[in-house]
């Protein structure tokens, strides 16, 4: 398979056609190699309109949702930006200049994405991803959808500092950015998308009598 070819292609018509128009991100895009950073098995749907396998429980963002959930975010080369379950969104600002983090709860999913990402320079984490590892982050970035939104990943933002997120309660969910001020945060909703959410993260049934 030609996954340069592919990897183009999915610029061209997942992420271009989607009024992602942030340069470095586009350019980032053409770069990194998805194919590396998902289960070797599914390396042929890398650069579908697809989540694609990393390990049990573990998928990549389809790249249109992860490509808009990034420009919002407005990334900028010298930042600082703590990636939570998210090894593509990783790499991608890891070659847009910023320095990265990668957190990943599950040990089987660090060993497919770890290689490839100490080569492009990004640090990893295997901890608790309602724990942030470390604080004052300019970016933080999901790679996946959340029922509700740990506090934890706010108070790890410096002021000006901004977090890219889809809630997600039902079928559909809507991406939102927000922003940490001097006093408080400032939210707003971006964009729908439902991708799947990550383990651990769904509400908790609640029984009625």
């Amino acid at each position: 398979m030609d996954f340069h070819a592919a990897r183009q292609n999915m610029v061209e018509s997942q992420v271009r056609v989607n009024d992602v128009t942030d340069t470095p991100l586009q350019l980032a895009m053409r770069h990194i190699a998805r194919e590396r950073l998902c289960a070797p098995s599914q390396a042929f749907a890398a650069y579908g309109d697809v989540e694609v396998a990393v390990a049990p429980g573990r998928v990549l963002m389809a790249p249109r949702d992860v490509s808009k959930l990034l420009q919002s975010a407005h990334p900028r080369a010298g930042e600082t930006a703590l990636a939570i379950a998210a090894p593509y969104a990783a790499a991608v600002l890891a070659h847009a200049g910023l320095n990265v983090t990668v957190q990943e709860a599950d040990p089987r999913a660090m060993a497919v994405v770890e290689p490839y990402l100490k080569e492009l320079g990004v640090k990893t984490e295997t901890a608790d991803l309602k724990t942030p590892a470390g604080k004052d982050y300019d970016v933080i970035i999901v790679e996946g959808a959340v029922a509700e939104l740990p506090a934890a990943w706010l108070k790890a933002l410096k002021p000006g500092g901004r977090l890219a997120v889809v809630l997600k309660d039902s079928k559909i969910g809507r991406a939102r950015l927000y922003i940490r001020l001097d006093s408080g945060f400032s939210e707003r909703e971006v964009f729908d998308s439902s991708p799947s959410t990550l383990p651990g993260f769904a509400r908790t049934p609640s029984f009625e009598f």
